[in-house]
């Protein structure tokens, strides 16, 4: 009791308050998300996503250098692909030498020590912008799975150290990891957006691939019938536990800062990582207030990012990523 107890007292300097800290942030904890392009000499700038870029395969190259010099260990790539090749099959998405898997290699080619992870999902091959195969004017789940997995192969081929459905089809990581055991990609990894909420946070990524669901007649016109209500707590435990039970070796919760209550529930009854993907809407805010002065930048990034693994996160997919690296060195 007080005085006898006085919590003060191990606040009283900075080198106090590192010797007593629960949570620490390194490179380590981070993914860094890469927007890919076709052409050459491309390093175009987001303009939802301040400071952030899209890349061409020619200039993914000192990009990775720069983030292997960082400590930043692992990339997940995404692909905006041009509006010709959008089908409602996503049939471009299968090409051996499409531009995610010549990406992969460029990667890989680049630091073969990175861990290179893939977003498996229709939306940048579709027509639509959906993460599904649409039929009768509805998504249809099984068949978008079949396709997925063999999209998740096609990954592996290309040397893919972990693949990531993002698409929210029911039963979508069995019919992965069915595939990959059956062509003896065993140690390919999935990390499963098990918990991925329609939220709407996802503005500016959607600018950054041109993958926002299109406006017409007997086509839905959002993404509700697949991702999770954001009103929704327990259903997200009972989405995480189905997927790692076919075979995801990592679980993931998005968005992060609005569901990190989701975040500590997962993390209390798994036993496997659990992923968090601060996501474009929460980079573009910090950057816009920031912008305006109305909120010191690095300062609550950082909180930002410590509330996250506070939370429970094993690893985050932060557009900060950088940033928060050079800040901590």
């Amino acid at each position: 009791m007080y005085p006898l107890r006085r919590n003060r007292r191990l606040r009283t300097t900075e080198a106090m308050r590192s010797l007593v800290r629960e949570t620490i942030v390194s490179p380590n904890d981070f993914i860094v998300p890469i927007f890919i392009v076709e052409g050459k000499g491309i390093k175009e700038e987001i303009a939802s996503m301040p400071n952030y870029y899209r890349f061409s395969l020619d200039m993914i190259k000192p990009e990775i250098i720069e983030l292997w010099s960082l400590g930043l260990k692992s990339v997940l790539l995404f692909v905006k692909v041009p509006d010709h090749l959008k089908d409602n099959q996503g049939k471009e998405a299968l090409q051996a030498n499409g531009l995610m898997q010549r990406a992969i290699k460029m990667v890989k080619d680049t630091c073969p020590e990175m861990i290179v992870m893939t977003d498996v999902a229709l939306d940048p091959y579709s027509k639509y912008g959906h993460d599904g195969m649409i039929a009768n004017g509805e998504i249809v789940n099984d068949l978008t799975n079949d396709f997925l997995a063999k999209m998740g192969l096609s990954h592996a081929q290309a040397g893919a150290d972990i693949v990531a459905p993002s698409d929210m089809m029911d039963g979508r990581i069995l019919a992965m990891r069915t595939l990959l055991e059956k062509e003896g990609f065993h140690n390919t990894g999935i990390m499963s957006y098990s918990a991925k909420y329609a939220s709407s946070f996802y503005g500016p990524f959607r600018d950054a691939l041109d993958s926002a669901p299109v406006d017409l007649q007997n086509i839905p016109k959002d993404k509700k019938t697949y991702q999770m209500d954001p009103a929704n707590r327990i259903e997200a435990v009972k989405e995480t536990l189905m997927d790692i039970d076919e075979g995801a070796d990592i679980v993931m919760v998005k968005p992060g800062l609005c569901y990190l209550d989701i975040v500590r529930d997962i993390r209390e009854v798994v036993d496997v990582p659990v992923a968090v993907y601060q996501v474009s809407g929460e980079y573009a805010m910090l950057k816009a207030a920031a912008e305006k002065g109305w909120l010191d930048h690095d300062a609550v990034m950082m909180e930002q990012i410590l509330s996250i693994k506070r939370a429970g996160a094993t690893m985050i997919a932060s557009y900060f990523a950088k940033d928060v690296v050079k800040l901590l060195s």
